[in-house]
């Protein structure tokens, strides 16, 4: 495997190479000429000084020599074209100090280990230095092997400015491409971190669930003991062979007892993984808001419907636990997403009045019926089912009004024509941040 994927990048890098090799080229006919015909400024240029900082994995060298042949041999080819009396000769001549241009930017990249430095100012300086060493050894190959005449100050002067220029370029670009890299790697955590937080706050769902389980553990032993107690007592006053049954009664209890201690271990493993990852505990409504409706906006997309979401927030309200209002609110976001058969409008609306939070959650489908009012917050009620025809748990809405009511809020479901209204009251000191 560790030898495909170096054949893989090989080749990558091969034809990364190859592509510089007709690009650079190119972009270097774009140019103007400063010093009379003489000397050209071009693109070529800061595409192969991006090159280099880009792909680090290519070696400088390599690519300097590459594609300085390269584009000394297209310049050739163009006064091959372009020419009617054309001489390969004088062409070469003419033509061959730029691959030196090339060949030394890359070594002095190489050199100067260019890419072990991530400052843009400093990768700045280094490029004016290359682009100064490199223009001067061209005009060097030039004026002394081609012209026969020595490089003026005012052209050096103008080799200066025109590096400065051309290596600031470079680096603007770069650092856009990087602030791009960052404003997608933002994105995506945030994403991330969207999801975890809905499967955390369903782990919350079930550990709530999974806790109930364990105090009805808790009282069934204690039940299956007192009968047992009950049986022996009963038997010494009666004589009554009643014996047997209070062995079955003692092992229940013992069996039930056991399968809190499995259920225990569960819930302290559930506990822990909620509590250990490194997410906020309390966030702004707002954000609340936000990420209910980016999820469920997706959660759309995937069923196929086109829905708009609104949120309206009214009041001032300090920091609700996440967990808690993600599974209360969510869960009937994505009822009303489920409701909904193709296209529709849902509302999230978040007041407070006084000590009190008000979440409402309004949508324009089919709506309940009413023969399904009394029963809609039953522990396994459902109407609705998937595709294979396997019904939902009906454990959402009859958590959202265990947990409410614990709480000391109330839930309760409004229908007025189409759609319904779903509408939570609880007090903001079960949810607000502490202090």
């Amino acid at each position: 495997m560790a030898d495909l994927r170096a054949d893989q990048l090989q080749s990558k890098d091969f034809w990364i190479v190859i592509a510089l090799m007709v690009i650079v080229p190119i972009a270097g006919e774009l140019n103007f000429h400063p010093f009379d015909n003489v000397f050209r400024v071009s693109f070529g240029t800061p595409i192969f000084f991006f090159s280099l900082l880009f792909f680090r994995k290519i070696s400088p060298v390599v690519m300097g020599l590459l594609v300085g042949t390269s584009v000394s041999g297209f310049r050739v080819l163009l006064d091959w074209m372009v020419s009617a009396d054309f001489s390969l000769a004088v062409s070469l001549t003419e033509r061959y100090p730029t691959f030196f241009y090339y060949f030394t930017y890359a070594f002095l990249f190489y050199l100067m280990r260019v890419n072990r430095f991530q400052h843009p100012l400093l990768i700045g300086c280094f490029g004016i230095t290359i682009e100064i060493t490199s223009s001067l050894i061209e005009l060097m190959f030039f004026h002394l092997f081609v012209l026969g005449t020595a490089v003026t100050i005012g052209a050096l002067n103008k080799i200066i400015i025109i590096a400065v220029f051309r290596s600031f370029f470079v680096l603007a670009f770069i650092n856009m491409m990087k602030l791009y890299e960052l404003r997608l790697k933002e994105s995506q955590t945030r994403r991330e971190n969207e999801n975890m937080l809905m499967h955390l706050s369903n782990l919350y769902v079930e550990s709530v669930y999974l806790k109930k389980t364990l105090q009805n553990a808790e009282t069934i032993t204690k039940e299956s003991y007192n009968l047992y107690r009950n049986m022996i007592d009963f038997k010494k006053d009666h004589g009554l062979p009643i014996e047997n049954w209070g062995k079955k009664a003692l092992r229940i209890a013992g069996e039930v007892h056991e399968i809190k201690k499995d259920n225990q271990r569960i819930f302290a493993g559930l506990s822990k993984l909620i509590s250990s990852e490194s997410l906020p505990e309390y966030m702004n409504v707002h954000e609340l808001a936000d990420i209910i409706v980016r999820i469920n906006q997706k959660y759309a997309a995937l069923l196929g419907k086109k829905i708009e979401f609104v949120s309206q927030i009214r009041g001032e309200h300090p920091k609700y636990h996440i967990y808690l209002m993600l599974s209360f609110i969510n869960n009937l976001v994505a009822n009303a997403v489920e409701a909904i058969e193709n296209t529709g409008t849902i509302t999230v609306s978040i007041d407070k009045e006084d000590n009190w939070i008000e979440c409402k959650v309004i949508d324009d489908g089919p709506g309940v019926p009413s023969k399904y009012n009394h029963l809609i917050f039953k522990p396994g009620f459902t109407s609705k089912y998937g595709e294979d025809g396997t019904p939902s748990t009906g454990i959402g809405l009859s958590y959202i009004k265990e947990m409410s009511e614990e709480l000391g809020g109330e839930v309760t479901l409004q229908t007025s024509g189409k759609g319904c209204i779903f509408i939570i009251r609880l007090p903001i000191l079960c949810l607000a941040e502490k202090g």
